[in-house]
């Protein structure tokens, strides 16, 4: 896998990247943004799910001038859901560079837009019908436009738009750059890609279709700031010999470890920032079993091959299926089963679909784990001990002492007193565990079809209260929250 320090993409882009939890690129990534960068038409060949938005969308920062209040990069999208998708990791993407991208599509106010359009936004991501409404008004200039993209390029094919594409490309000035990106190449996208672009590259990149044998799949659909208490619970329940944890960025590896380790467990990790000699010293503590759980980002977990490894968590879910199958793989080896466990926030829900459907597994759902529960995985850890040791049945020696505390206690007290004494008991230590923003998917299969007379709202047919952006947020329960309504 490459870098995007290997790319060569600029600081600010690469500070925004590290915040998002991005180190490696995708294979799209890898091969668009050089291409993109020296300013060659590209036509991307990929499924949703691969990373496309900063394909094209770190070629076309890189391009704009930050001080130029003027529309300078253009993405047309099929949906009103993929516009504000795209146009949010746009503005992640260029959060240090002071470049800004604005959805514009249907079903929202005119006059909004316009208003949102005079504060000069240097990208738009429009709907195709949109954007030419807003055209033919003249209240949006693209006569200084370099960079174009279209987006899910069949999709929009499938909905009707192709002579809106056209339309739309054939205003753009001459000797601007041109990214198109589509999942399949119909005699009609190909047609565009020969008439309206300028000796294009081309790149193509199949989602990999890995099954993953051996490994039992679940997840745990939860809110973000009851992740870490559930991977506590369920590191307690299980008590695995060997744990991997995987999470997105390396502040997150840093709290994890460090609230692990004060609540009592044998944790270390590793990301990119440390030396290569800490790595191979944290590396080799866990493959001599002085370890028990092991935190790690992307990066700093490839090529890694030790065995004995039981469960892998994804405490926070990968950009991409390939980096699934890539963590997950590190369990269930040498014919030996594991166990993958991902957390899922409510609004990552259509990227762990996206997840099984490229991968073709299919996860099974896991209620959260309680304190209680954890609380009996640990004395169930320890009647496995007593157990084990009754069985090699050489305790002679302790039987003399064992009748005499018997003659005193009744046995149940007695046996009570050993468990107490075995079970490890987590201790109380408050930790925080900074936020990230969920990945989300681009739902650019939600509406195929043109609204007719009717008002749509993004998010569904109400406003927002009936769903629309906060339904991944206050407004939409998950597993979690109807599991804790129905034990009350």
């Amino acid at each position: 896998m490459t870098t995007f320090n290997e790319l060569g993409v600029s600081s600010p882009i690469l500070k925004a990247l590290n915040n998002m939890g991005f180190e490696e690129a995708t294979p799209i990534q890898a091969q668009t943004i050089p291409l993109g960068v020296e300013g060659n038409d590209v036509i991307g060949q990929a499924q949703t799910g691969t990373g496309k938005t900063a394909a094209f969308g770190i070629p076309m920062i890189e391009k704009i001038n930050a001080k130029q209040r003027k529309i300078q990069g253009l993405v047309v999208a099929p949906t009103r859901e993929l516009a504000i998708q795209v146009a949010e990791e746009l503005n992640r993407i260029g959060k240090f560079t002071g470049i800004r991208a604005l959805a514009i599509f249907g079903g929202q106010h005119m006059e909004r837009q316009i208003r949102a359009l005079k504060d000069g936004p240097q990208i738009v991501v429009a709907t195709p019908g949109r954007l030419l409404d807003h055209m033919r008004r003249k209240t949006i200039n693209i006569s200084m436009v370099q960079v174009a993209v279209l987006d899910e390029a069949d999709e929009m094919l499938n909905m009707g738009f192709i002579d809106d594409i056209r339309e739309i490309l054939k205003n753009i000035p001459e000797g601007h750059q041109t990214l198109l990106f589509s999942a399949t190449m119909p005699k009609e996208i190909r047609d565009i890609a020969t008439n309206l672009m300028n000796d294009p590259k081309e790149v193509k990149v199949k989602a990999k279709e890995m099954t993953v044998e051996n490994i039992e799949q679940y997840f745990i659909e939860i809110p973000e700031k009851h992740k870490f208490e559930t991977l506590n619970n369920h590191l307690d329940i299980n008590s695995p010999e060997l744990a991997i944890v995987f999470a997105r960025t390396k502040k997150r590896v840093d709290e994890i470890t460090e609230g692990l380790q004060a609540r009592g467990y044998r944790a270390e990790g590793i990301h990119g920032d440390l030396t290569q000699g800490k790595r191979m010293s944290v590396l080799n503590k866990f493959k001599h079993r002085r370890l028990d759980v092991l935190v790690a980002t992307d990066v700093a977990a490839r090529g890694l091959d030790i065995s004995g490894v039981t469960h892998v968590y994804n405490f926070d879910i990968p950009q991409d299926p390939e980096s699934y199958v890539h963590r997950i793989g590190r369990t269930g080896r040498a014919g030996k089963t594991g166990e993958a466990i991902s957390f899922i926030t409510p609004r990552e829900m259509a990227h762990l679909h996206l997840i099984e459907k490229v991968t073709k597994s299919k996860m099974k759902r896991l209620m959260p784990p309680s304190y209680k529960d954890a609380q009996r995985g640990q004395q169930q850890a320890t009647i496995d001990k007593l157990q084990r040791t009754i069985n090699r049945k050489d305790l002679k020696d302790y039987h003399e002492a064992a009748t005499e505390l018997l003659q005193e206690h009744d046995s149940v007290t007695v046996i009570a007193a050993a468990m107490k004494l075995l079970t490890k008991e987590r201790k109380d230590t408050p930790v925080k565990i900074s936020s990230v923003a969920p990945i989300s998917v681009k739902k650019a299969q939600g509406d195929k079809r043109k609204s007719k007379g009717k008002k749509r709202f993004y998010g569904g047919r109400g406003g927002r209260n009936q769903g629309g952006r906060n339904q991944g947020g206050r407004n939409r329960k998950g597993n979690y929250q109807k599991s804790r309504n129905r034990s009350k």
